[in-house]
């Protein structure tokens, strides 16, 4: 049973997620900058990404390392990020920061390490059976990869106070991702994601990418 609800998930959801998820954070990247994945997994996304805007560079870090990585991957203890401060122009968390319960100590860092940017794709705990649906989520996507998952789905109001707390602030937010197909969005989609964009000072959006 969980090989099967493992090998659905793969066909069914990971690639188009990939997919989405690198046209969308490579849009939001500025060019040409130096960029911080924390929590990358294997760096398929990063790739992509890169891919798609060739002036990024992106390094890796995670708790896990994978066998095979497409960008180079550091190891990491999941609360210290290893690089000295201003190392990147942005950090970029990839569904990570729900899997520790601790994510402003990572946010600090995150503005630490950073210059200017922070990009976050994350989950927002909207709605009814939100928390449930995220859960069934996280372990079908999860469960055989040795993840932790202590299930930590934020409110609006609670990742805002994160992102004050560490210096941040929204440049530019977008919850309608379409990472499923119909008719698997209408239960998995929702506004139960969001990717986010966030700057350090009073960037000029458009500036920032020119």
């Amino acid at each position: 049973m969980n090989l099967l609800l493992d090998l659905l998930h793969q066909h069914l959801v990971f690639g188009r997620r990939v997919q989405v998820l690198a046209d969308l954070l490579s849009r939001l990247i500025p060019a040409g900058s130096t960029v911080l994945d924390v929590g990358c997994g294997d760096g398929r996304i990063a790739r992509e990404v890169m891919q798609r805007q060739p002036s990024v560079h992106i390094t890796g870090i995670d708790v896990l390392l994978r066998q095979h990585c497409h960008i180079p991957v550091q190891q990491f203890d999941g609360s210290i990020i290893p690089f000295p401060d201003g190392t990147f122009d942005l950090v970029m968390f990839v569904d990570v920061l729900h899997h520790t319960m601790a994510p402003g100590r990572l946010l600090k860092e995150a503005a630490r390490v950073s210059n200017d940017f922070l990009l976050i794709k994350d989950h927002l705990r909207k709605g009814l059976f939100a928390g449930t649906t995220l859960r069934v989520m996280d372990w079908v996507g999860n469960f055989t990869k040795g993840v932790v998952l202590p299930y930590n789905y934020l409110t609006a109001k609670e990742w805002t106070q994160l992102y004050q707390a560490a210096g941040f602030r929204p440049l530019e937010t977008i919850d309608r991702l379409g990472l499923y197909p119909w008719p698997f969005n209408l239960a998995f989609g929702r506004s139960l994601h969001f990717v986010t964009l966030l700057g350090k000072k009073r960037h000029d959006l458009h500036q920032s990418r020119s």
